[in-house]
């Protein structure tokens, strides 16, 4: 499948699984707006498969509704190889962070992240109760969360309560690889 039609393949498969919770709970697109902080317009175009979400608004309904992200993507294989570079990615609206997605459970999601040289990400703070776990596969970062800061390089691993205020930033010259899970506890 060539990238383009998998990226439309995703983005129905994102507004498939959002419509289907919003009928499951009986909400409107008025109801679900009010949930998540999503405008009415946007959520009816995401069902609709006519616009490809930035992370920031699948955060802020996968924050909304009370599931994982990867809740809103589905993989019925029995095996399934995420490959590096290959895939889907979602980056912030500045581009300098961008996440794959590459496995999902009930309560676990795991992604790679990579952030930019020499730029910032700061996430919107994820469910209450959600532990994220961040090791450090190529170059370094400095991670700040609840005003501490914390430098991690190759191989290093930080666990922090991902509901709270925090960062990531690379001082370098160099992408930085995460290895980032998240385990949320409800």
């Amino acid at each position: 499948m060539d990238e383009i039609n998998e990226s439309k393949e995703i983005v129905l498969q994102i507004g498939v699984a959002l419509k289907k919770y919003r009928k499951e709970k009986n909400m409107s697109l008025d109801d679900l707006s009010e949930l998540t902080g999503v405008s009415k317009l946007t959520l009816g175009n995401i069902e609709r498969g006519e616009t490809n979400p930035t992370l920031a608004i699948i955060w802020k309904i996968s924050k909304g509704i009370s599931l994982p992200l990867l809740a809103l993507f589905k993989s019925e294989d029995s095996a399934s190889l995420y490959r590096a570079g290959e895939g889907l990615r979602f980056s912030n609206d500045q581009k300098n962070w961008s996440i794959e997605p590459i496995f999902k459970s009930n309560d676990i999601e795991m992604c790679r992240a990579y952030l930019q040289p020499n730029s910032s990400y700061q996430p919107e703070g994820h469910h209450v109760n959600t532990t994220e776990i961040a090791t450090v596969m190529t170059g370094s970062i400095e991670i700040q969360v609840n005003g501490e800061i914390f430098t991690l390089n190759q191989y290093d691993t930080i666990s922090f309560r991902a509901d709270c205020p925090h960062s990531y930033t690379n001082h370098t010259d160099s992408e930085t690889v995460l290895h980032i899970s998240l385990k949320y506890d409800y």
